[in-house]
């Protein structure tokens, strides 16, 4: 049960004669009875006609009963195109003409929410949406709903409540803007359980899957420009926005702006418009679903992101590549970001238990796998190229793929370099390596990665290394390093911008020949029985 007390009287005669629908009245008179906006409209009319007539000059609260709670997906009585009653639409019929409801055949959109809370709340609308939902084939238990409203709804919004205020001032009563249900709230009262009983699932503020509507109006979409002289501040250009006209830009523009000043360029109430708004835009997304496993890379020819210079692909495919186009086409995504625990060189391979990586699969259809589709999955990426193999592939949360990237100073790597030196050596030669810990390195960046890095003289440590002789110009060494050592500088020096180096400590040039990631210590992705 919701009530209309004697005081809403002037406000619902005012808002009637302007042409107001009986949903935006019912806001203006702070009713917040959830159930009551779902009523057909020709219902809500005839309680509030009901109400003017009854009770005149008495203070005796009225209220509009709700006799039995409604069903939880109300069907709104069809109208014929170009044909409605005036009630429906919001204009006031003849006290002594009891039928004129029903016969009017003019069309009257409201004047304030143009139309939103009229056609758009009717089930042939909800079905439109739905049935957009349905062909988009996607995987959800519970949907969120949005609304994108046109800008200057919230001028008229403003408007008509300025003439609701003016009423009432004149008749002594106080009226609090803050009192008004917000055109969204009372829409998605209506719309909430229309969509759930369509779609099946529940509506949830928190879910994963969003149903948005964007609402445009043409025909009054040069409302708002007045606002742009009055406070230039509040509408400036941005990159990523088609006009400055935003609805945000127009609230803070509403706010700032002074009453007088207002009323000088808009009428208050404002007049009906000819059309109702236009439905632009039915979309559905889906949250992102982030993948996580670990990769081994075995080619020397394959770099781990695609390898692009100035547009030109310069090899066929990439780490990312590899694994991606699988998890792409099972998930149904739109789109992808990869990320890793680091990354290696084109020509380095990474052995081991492999490098941590995760892939944000974005605007999935799909998102529920078991356990035992992951590990097909895992496979048909493995069986697909000898280049790379996949491990404990799972989905993880986005909050847990943060711990891929903590501790990116503190972890640990281990490589496996194979090494030249241009003078002969021998076995004891190499030897004192050993027993080196915790070498302090001064890394100025690499000639190499100059173009993509900042220049800086960075400080990392070798922790522990193990030289292997190999014959009298090769060696293999094993280096246990801090994350982010420049491993072929330290080998060969980088023209002396590496600090010490493998060649000024043998006292000769050293240069790299292969080099491998043997480990990267880091305790993520869980691991996962084969």
């Amino acid at each position: 049960m919701s009530s209309l007390t004697e005081k809403d009287r002037p406000i619902v005669q005012l808002l009637l004669n302007a042409g107001t629908c009986p949903r935006c009245i019912l806001r203006f008179c702070c009713v917040g009875s959830q159930m009551l906006y779902r009523h057909p409209h020709k219902e809500l009319m005839k309680d509030l006609q009901e109400f003017l007539k009854s009770n005149q000059g008495k203070e005796d609260t009225v209220c509009l009963d709700v006799a039995d709670p409604p069903c939880k997906r109300i069907r709104l009585e069809p109208r014929e195109e170009g044909a409605d009653d005036r009630n429906h639409n919001g204009a006031v019929p003849s006290a002594d003409d009891g039928n004129a409801a029903t016969e009017s055949s003019a069309v009257k959109v409201c004047n304030v929410c143009l139309g939103i809370l009229q056609k758009f709340c009717e089930a042939d609308f909800v079905k439109k949406v739905c049935q957009k939902v349905n062909s988009a084939d996607y995987q959800f238990t519970s949907f969120v709903f949005s609304v994108s409203l046109p800008p200057q709804l919230s001028v008229r919004e403003r408007a008509a409540w300025l003439g609701v205020k003016q009423e009432m001032r004149n008749l002594g009563l106080p009226l609090a803007k803050d009192d008004i249900v917000q055109l969204k709230e009372a829409y998605k009262w209506i719309i909430h359980p229309q969509l759930s009983e369509e779609l099946g699932v529940p509506a949830d503020g928190k879910s994963l899957f969003e149903v948005s509507v964007v609402f445009a109006h043409p025909e009054t979409d040069e409302e708002c420009h007045f606002l742009a002289t009055a406070c230039p501040d509040c509408f400036k250009p941005a990159k990523n926005k088609q006009s400055v006209f935003t609805r945000m830009a127009v609230i803070k523009a509403l706010e700032k702006i002074k009453e007088e000043d207002f009323l000088k360029h808009f009428p208050c109430p404002p007049s009906s418009p000819k059309k109702l708004c236009d439905a632009l835009e039915i979309q559905c997304n889906n949250g992102a679903v982030f993948v996580a496993g670990r990769y081994n890379k075995y080619s020397r020819n394959l770099p781990q992101t695609p390898w692009i210079i100035d547009g030109e692909r310069k090899l066929e495919s990439s780490v990312e590549e590899l694994i991606s186009e699988h998890l792409m086409a099972e998930f149904k995504a739109d789109s992808f970001n990869f990320s890793s625990s680091g990354r290696e060189d084109v020509d380095v391979r990474t052995l081991g238990n492999g490098r941590p990586f995760a892939i944000e699969l974005v605007n999935p259809r799909r998102i529920r796998f078991t356990a035992e589709e992951m590990k097909r999955l895992q496979q048909a990426i493995n069986d697909s190229s000898d280049k790379i193999q996949v491990r404990d592939l799972q989905l993880v949360t986005r909050s847990a793929i943060g711990r891929m990237k903590e501790g990116e100073e503190e972890k640990t790597k281990t490589y496996s370099a194979l090494i030249w030196t241009d003078k002969a050596i021998q076995r004891e030669d190499i030897t004192f390596l050993d027993d080196i810990k915790e070498l302090k390195l001064h890394q100025k960046t690499p000639l190499r990665v100059l173009h993509r890095r900042p220049l800086a003289v960075r400080c990392r440590l070798i922790h522990t290394m193990r030289a292997e002789y190999i014959d009298e110009h090769h060696f293999r060494l094993h280096l246990k390093t801090q994350a982010g050592t420049y491993i072929k500088e330290f080998v060969h020096g980088d023209f002396g911008r590496t600090k010490p180096n493998i060649g000024s400590l043998l006292n000769r040039t050293a240069d790299i020949l292969e080099l491998d990631v043997e480990s990267v210590d880091v305790d993520w992705p869980p691991t996962l029985a084969d």
